[in-house]
């Protein structure tokens, strides 16, 4: 470790390092769909096969969430144990959470089939939408311990520093779901034309490999501070498929906030649409372009976040508090700086950006789109203050904070505010955007009062409740 690495210019050296490649990483999750997109809108008749696209893709969402909770706390566990040397606690919690997966994609898969049609359904799925949709999810949500297990691995790998791994398998995997996509969906190379479903199947295929690159390299011990023994253990020590019901409540305690968060997220984004439905259809349009460009601009600001939750977690279970706050200070500076460029181009090139999905720029879409990108734009920054507080709190492991910001700043605030500027104040579809930018800074204050008020910078190995989180 060189004598400057705890100084503010190495940790933040540390934190680029470390986030180019979860960046990169988040940015190949974003090209699997635009991949799957692209090539099913190259069918004959593409117009259903779309639609259907859209509807599951919706639902694999939703399914984000039961990972999203079990991620958020084994990455938090085994980052403060990485901290704090504690090697064996790392390979169990690897362990333990590789089984918890295996158990919620086998819940996941059986509940998720049962009920994709009625799911479908609810979204406004219909005819052919809706069998494409279903021909879609069933290979998806039957195999979904794969992309399960991806996420879990790239967390755990991130929480103890080595990020290049799983970027560099997901890199192999992509490659090999853009040349199946080819294949089985247009019936390339002798492999015959599945249209959607052939989508499904390249995007298994491609998650099995990439699980199975990184269980080898795990299992074989390439990362040396996260071993996967899979082979049985000597006598006395728990077996691979022996449940830790203790620490699987642990993992719960600090995950299941997180999972609500998305909850909170879903709720937010289904009441807002419904609000613009009632305004134009042009304003859905316009606002589902927004979120487009706007799920392309968060990359970089969430992978700065994750990369400095983890050194966060791993500082805290050395119990170097000053390093975790010195870490969170940079990091507020570095997602802040980052998140207000890019809001800087979305404001000054929305035009531009616009063209890119509109091809009449007289038209309302078009006018609305601006606008809508244009608001994206000025909170950006303070979309970047909010997301390092984030990371502060999913690595610390303080989550019921994080989800309270989540619940004050939306439901407390930015929907009720929506609804105000559009119906009683009747500023229409600007009405109901402005609110989320505004929203972001009262999430962003909120988290600076969390970080001053210091509850989330415990020391030590173990996430012992804070004294907020009990009351």
């Amino acid at each position: 470790m060189s004598p400057d690495s705890s100084s503010p210019s190495g940790l933040l050296r540390r934190i680029v390092s470390l986030a180019l490649p979860v960046i990169g990483l988040n940015l190949l999750g974003v090209v699997t769909l635009l991949v799957d997109t692209l090539m099913v809108g190259r069918m004959r008749e593409p117009g259903s096969a779309l639609a259907a696209l859209g509807f599951a893709t919706q639902v694999v969402f939703l399914l984000m969430v039961a990972m999203m909770g079990l991620t958020v706390g084994a990455a938090a566990v085994i980052s403060r144990a990485h901290g704090a040397g504690q090697r064996g606690r790392v390979e169990h919690v690897l362990r333990q959470a590789s089984l918890l997966t295996l158990l919620a994609a086998i819940l996941v898969a059986g509940a998720g089939n049962l009920v994709a049609r009625p799911v479908l359904e609810l979204l406004g799925a219909r005819g052919a939408a809706l069998d494409l949709g279903l021909v879609y999810l069933r290979p998806i949500l039957s195999f979904t311990v794969f992309y399960y297990l991806n996420t879990l691995y790239a967390a755990s790998l991130r929480s103890v520093g080595e990020t290049r791994l799983p970027f560099l398998v997901a890199l192999i995997s992509n490659a090999l779901n853009v040349a199946l996509d080819y294949g089985f969906v247009l019936g390339r190379w002798g492999l015959p034309a599945l249209g959607v479903a052939g989508a499904a199947w390249a995007t298994v295929v491609s998650q099995a490999l990439g699980t199975l690159l990184l269980v080898v390299l795990l299992s074989r011990g390439e990362v040396r501070a996260a071993w996967l023994r899979i082979r049985p253990t000597p006598a006395g020590r728990r077996g691979f498929f022996s449940l830790d019901l203790e620490l699987a409540a642990e993992l719960f305690r600090v995950g299941a906030p997180a999972a609500l968060d998305m909850v909170v997220m879903n709720v937010a984004f289904m009441s807002i649409v419904g609000m613009l439905g009632r305004v134009s259809e042009a304003a859905v349009a316009a606002h589902g372009i927004g979120l487009r460009v706007q799920s392309l601009a968060f990359v970089p600001g969430l992978g700065i976040s994750q990369v400095a939750g983890a050194l966060i977690g791993n500082a805290l279970g050395s119990r170097d508090v000053a390093k975790a706050k010195r870490l969170t200070r940079i990091t507020v500076g570095l997602c802040t700086l980052v998140m207000g460029a890019l809001g800087l181009i979305f404001v000054a090139g929305a035009p531009e950006l616009v063209r890119l999905f509109v091809h009449d720029p007289a038209s309302q879409l078009a006018r609305l789109t601006e606008t809508w990108i244009r608001l994206l734009g000025y909170g950006m920054p303070l979309v970047g203050v909010h997301i390092a507080f984030v990371g502060m709190l999913r690595g610390s492991g303080d989550t019921r904070q994080s989800l309270r910001i989540n619940l004050i700043g939306t439901f407390l605030f930015q929907v009720p505010a929506s609804w105000i500027l559009w119906r009683v104040l009747g500023w229409q579809a600007f009405g109901i955007w402005l609110a989320f930018p505004v929203s972001f800074g009262l999430k962003a204050a909120l988290g600076w009062l969390a970080y001053l008020r210091g509850r989330w910078a415990v020391p030590g190995a173990r996430l012992e409740p804070t004294p907020e989180a009990e009351a």
